[in-house]
């Protein structure tokens, strides 16, 4: 009875004025939220995070074989790289590490056994990825995007039996090279409004009349476009003669098109950043395919985007974030290692403060990015399909990749800017941009994604409001708003009080997991979390549906949740690697940083909130005392970068993964020079107490003996080498540039014609 009075004296004009101002959610736009399931990410919007649930979560592991893997193949592969070759002679992977790949089945990394593949988790696959990127950036996005969003994965979740059975073997074992076509000309970011077309039809496959389809299509920035033996093609399909239904638009489609069919025709190659990776443009013209061709069948017309959608729930939290540890890792542990051997003033330039504090970055940054794709993968291996989260760890990951190479770059100045073979930063540095790019660029992922969609997908109620309002049947629509409206109700009361009193007290009375010294910090992740739900729901209901235009609201809101993210993950690192007190400091740093960044962007969300009042209102209950966190302090500073210029568990526990190689690369140079500039130190430092600098005169004084001058002699060889830079004789240049002169020619002549779409030909 009362519920009933409730709805009709209150909810019902709630439920009318809600319908005003929040705008029905698009095909497109559903399809995108409902594709992958939430985790994590929820327990953040509740602003009452379990904890346990987190520290419960399996943690990610390799298995034996996996291990095996990586040990073996893997090694042995990246033993086979060389970026520098690869980009300045050969073009393209050696023909060797070509074949290799497919013999040891990389390209099946997650197909199953039963199709020939190598069945690996996504933890391993991940792994496999991160080892290789620290090698070469070509050879781990060769072998990465087989095993990403395409023709493979979108098999094993949607496509028919015979699909499988045909076309998985085939992959597995490299004899099909895969590339998926999404991107056009017209449809970037904006890839639904792609104008690539297909048109159901009769027409002849095989000599026999077939029902298919007539399919027009230019696709570019296709990652194995150029030498892929079958395209998994992103398109609108159209049945104006309604041979299947009565919908005339039946909408995106994905389908198989094997390269050799009538009308294919691959493009030329693009050359992105510098990348060798096989890259480039195709277009269909009339190209007629079966409709089981269609991934998973005909009765799949019109479901492409979904599928695209939720292969990328998973997607985007394994390749790039796998990339992007890598690179963190690698240029924290090659700049540690140059800033321990290069001296200047007389002192090693890990010394400098300036030094110390983009090397505590880097440590930092090294340790949080794995964390958080550590925690993800363990998420994606528990059967989750986080795609909020996912999209954060794609833009962060990434974004964490720049900082990194930047900072690296930095330290290593006029060393990493000299190309040649000795440089291993440059193609890191270059292939950057990529990264940020591909996979939804991070602009528009930060603006429109990442709190876009967790407001909705995450959010305890929203989703469950927006279908209610929705729904064509209004008297039920009505009836289930109304139990979901004041359930939301009470929800933001109890987040009212639980962020008042959690900022007011500095997270006094947050309910934390019995974890030691770290303790503190679950105590600031429960304060922000209310504190976020708060903020969340306040910019609901003053925006309403207008919200979803305020992008760099939207954007910060999305900073604040991905923040939370990544501190929960170095959180459960730091469980998950015994508590190792060496490693406090970079969890201390991580959390530091994050809190200064999340009360600096509260206080941005409260000062441009359209109602003044509800900003002066989250800022007296959030902030009351400002943003008064201030970051690592010196001191941790020093400490963190301290882990990167000393040997020690901690600098192993946040570089393991990257490969070094024989003696002769230039990183097996480093580490040794690092290694005898490390063992050699106390001679200097016993030197320097008798204001001796230079150990040849401590030599002549009788202060160094003939073992220690044989050490010192050879570790200053070892030094010199690493500091050393490549040049070149100038008719050197002059041959390159005349053995690439008939590349350019060819470049020079004119374009193919892009295929011309239907309605552009009318």
């Amino acid at each position: 009875m009362f519920q009933t009075l409730r709805r009709d004296l209150l909810t019902r004009h709630i439920y009318q004025w809600a319908k005003g101002v929040m705008p029905a959610l698009s095909p497109t736009e559903r399809e995108a939220i409902e594709a992958g399931d939430v985790w994590w990410d929820a327990e953040l919007f509740t602003g009452n995070p379990d904890f346990q649930k987190l520290l419960d979560t399996p943690q990610a592991r390799l298995s034996a074989e996996e291990q095996a893997f990586i040990d073996g193949p893997v090694e042995q592969l990246c033993a086979m790289l060389d970026d520098w070759k690869i980009t300045w002679e050969l073009g393209d992977l050696a023909p060797e590490a070509w074949a290799f790949l497919k013999e040891n089945r990389f390209f099946g990394m997650i197909i199953p056994k039963a199709y020939g593949g190598l069945g690996f988790t996504n933890y391993g696959h991940a792994e496999v990825v991160k080892k290789i990127s620290t090698r070469s950036v070509v050879g781990a996005v060769t072998a990465m995007v087989p095993n990403s969003l395409g023709p493979g994965e979108l098999m094993m979740r949607f496509g028919t039996d015979a699909q499988r059975d045909y076309w998985l073997p085939r992959l597995a074992d490299g004899r099909e090279i895969p590339a998926f076509g999404l991107t056009s000309p017209e449809a970037g970011s904006d890839a639904a409004n792609m104008i690539d077309t297909g048109v159901v039809c009769w027409g002849e496959w095989k000599g026999e009349r077939t029902l298919g389809m007539k399919l027009n299509w230019h696709k570019r920035y296709i990652t194995l476009g150029p030498v892929c033996t079958v395209l998994g093609l992103a398109f609108k399909l159209h049945d104006p003669d309604h041979l299947l239904g009565e919908r005339t638009d039946l909408g995106i489609t994905c389908a198989l098109i094997p390269t050799d069919t009538a009308g294919v025709e691959i493009g030329r190659r693009h050359l992105p950043a510098m990348q060798m990776f096989q890259n480039g443009p195709n277009f269909g013209r009339d190209v007629f395919v079966p409709l089981e061709n269609i991934i998973g069948g005909p009765e799949r017309a019109g479901q492409g985007w979904k599928m695209l959608m939720t292969a990328l729930a998973a997607g985007r939290g394994i390749s790039l974030p796998a990339q992007s540890g890598a690179a963190a890792a690698f240029a924290a542990l090659t700049t540690g290692a140059y800033a321990r051997v290069r001296q200047q003033f007389g002192v090693s330039i890990g010394k400098f403060e300036g030094i110390q504090e983009r090397l505590a970055r880097l440590a930092a940054n090294a340790y949080v990015v794995d964390a958080a794709r550590r925690l993800t993968c363990a998420g994606l291996d528990q059967g989750h399909h986080p795609s909020v989260i996912s999209s954060l760890m794609k833009l962060h990951a990434t974004e964490i990749m720049r900082v990194s190479a930047n900072d690296a770059m930095d330290v290593h100045g006029g060393k990493a800017i000299i190309d040649g073979p000795n440089n291993y930063l440059g193609a890191l540095y270059r292939s950057v941009p990529v990264g940020i790019t591909v996979e939804g660029a991070n602009i528009l992922t930060r603006s429109l994604m990442v709190f876009g969609q967790g407001a909705i997908r995450a959010h305890p109620y929203m989703l469950k409001e927006i279908l209610a309002l929705g729904d064509a049947n209004r008297a039920r629509g009505l009836d289930q708003f109304d139990e979901v409206f004041w359930t939301h109700v009470g929800h933001t009361l109890r987040t009212i009080l639980r962020a008042t009193s959690r900022s007011w007290t500095a997270g006094m009375f947050v309910p934390t997991p019995d974890a030691g010294a770290a303790r503190r910090h679950y105590r600031a992740l429960g304060r922000y979390a209310a504190a976020f739900a708060l903020t969340s729901d306040i910019a609901l209901l003053t925006l309403g549906g207008a919200l979803k235009f305020k992008e760099l609201l939207s954007a910060r809101l999305g900073d604040i949740l991905s923040e939370m993210y990544f501190m929960s993950a170095a959180l459960k690192r730091w469980e998950d690697e015994g508590r190792q007190a060496e490693d406090l400091p970079l969890l201390d740093y991580v959390v530091k940083a994050g809190s200064a960044r999340i009360e600096a962007t509260f206080d941005e969300v409260f000062a441009n909130l359209p109602s003044a009042i509800a900003g002066w209102l989250l800022r007296f209950a959030i902030l009351p005392l400002g943003s008064n966190t201030r970051g690592p302090s010196d001191y941790l500073v020093h400490k963190c970068a301290d882990i990167l210029l000393e040997p020690g568990a901690t600098r192993d526990r946040l570089v393991e993964g990257v490969y070094v190689g024989g003696a002769d690369t230039a990183v097996a140079k480093l580490l040794e020079a690092f290694k005898l500039t490390v063992e050699t130190q106390p001679i200097h430092d016993r030197l320097r107490k008798v204001r001796i600098k230079d150990w040849k005169i401590g030599r002549a004084q009788g202060l160094v003996n003939d073992e220690e001058a044989v050490r010192l002699e050879i570790a200053d060889r070892a030094i010199a080498e690493v500091i050393e830079v490549d040049d070149f004789a100038p008719e050197e240049l002059i041959n390159r540039a005349a053995r690439n002169a008939p590349a350019r020619a060819k470049a020079a002549k004119a374009k193919p014609a892009p295929a011309q779409h239907p309605e552009a030909a009318e």
